[in-house]
């Protein structure tokens, strides 16, 4: 009875019972709650291929896990030990922030540090670049390459030559969320397969969201985000490249502000876009912001920016200074 149930509610695959809530399933299937859970824990277990393994084990087994354990550069010495050497190779790391705040120019500088030897923070192949708004900035592009002896004093020059850095750089522009969909389940693994890209990047996610879902679409549009994250995840996964996506931001409501002044708790103006069905997708989530201040000496000149750590598996919430310049990302260190 069950199955037949399962059939006509149009679910065609054990995976598609785990993304649905205890009640969305009660409701199309019409078993009762104890019946769906029952139905959402014999779905886990048959999906469930690996052994199970707790933190620690992960923690001390670097040799054993080592993807659990490395990093992407982000280009700068002082960001990397911020963030404890850089973006996590397994995982959705997403960047949030009003505009000019940065992110455009932090994604740019990951699609050329992933570019670089392992020993040098990289992960030796190149990047795909998808954009949802805007045109790719390849003249800011080719600025940065440019600099790149500048700004990676630490890779010796003959390393840094013999990298055709605009060559290993994958643009696509998608305008709807099933093109970018296409994208993932389909371009993206070829390149994977061949070795050809090791970073995923999307500029940025919220964009399309807030142009195909009206406020009374939030189930759906939650739906579409954990698909989006689960096939994203599993990308990530296999081929353990770093998904790097840029978020915008909204405005708190004035009554949620007020509410954490009263706690004692400091209220944020914006908050990331897409709510709790993104965020719950996210391994580690980043804020930057700009500043009205100007960098210190010997960044003359700059706009003081600020990294901020919102959640991290390994990493308290702690804040970074940065500026851009003509070579790039520079974090600040503040000692």
């Amino acid at each position: 009875m069950t199955f037949c149930f399962i059939f006509t509610a149009n679910i065609k695959s054990v995976a598609d019972i785990l993304t649905y809530s205890v009640v969305d399933l009660q409701r199309i299937t019409h078993l009762s709650i104890p019946d769906v859970q029952h139905l959402q824990k014999a779905a886990a277990v048959t999906l469930q291929k690996d052994k199970k393994l707790t933190a620690l084990q992960l923690y001390r087994d670097k040799d054993g896990f080592p993807t659990q354990h490395q990093k992407l550069s982000l280009g700068c010495s002082i960001l990397n030990n911020f963030l404890r050497g850089g973006i996590p190779i397994v995982g959705i790391t997403e960047l949030a922030g009003e505009s000019s705040a940065g992110k455009t120019q932090i994604a740019l500088q990951l699609c050329l540090s992933v570019q670089y030897p392992a020993e040098y923070g990289g992960l030796g192949a190149g990047a795909v670049y998808i954009c949802t708004e805007d045109a790719f900035p390849s003249k800011r592009l080719q600025q940065l390459i440019k600099s790149q002896h500048k700004l990676r004093s630490d890779v010796p020059l003959d390393i840094t030559r013999s990298i055709r850095f605009g060559d290993r750089i994958y643009i696509e522009h998608t305008a709807d969320i099933d093109t970018l969909t296409d994208c993932i389940t389909k371009k993206l693994p070829i390149l994977l397969r061949r070795g050809q890209i090791r970073l995923i990047v999307i500029d940025s996610i919220a964009a399309l969201f807030r142009c195909e879902f009206a406020a009374k679409d939030a189930a759906l549009k939650a739906r579409h985000l954990q698909s989006l994250g689960a096939k994203l995840h599993h990308l990530s996964t296999s081929f353990s490249a770093p998904v790097f996506c840029i978020n915008q931001v909204t405005d708190t409501m004035k009554e949620a502000d007020s509410v954490l002044n009263h706690l004692g708790l400091q209220a944020k103006k914006v908050q990331p876009a897409l709510g709790i069905s993104w965020s719950n997708q996210l391994l580690m989530r980043l804020m930057v912001s700009r500043t009205q201040m100007t960098a210190p000496p010997p960044h003359t000149g700059g706009v003081l920016r600020t990294m901020e750590v919102i959640f991290a598996p390994h990493i308290p919430p702690s804040t970074c200074y940065y500026t851009v310049d003509l070579e790039g990302v520079k974090g600040i260190d503040t000692t």
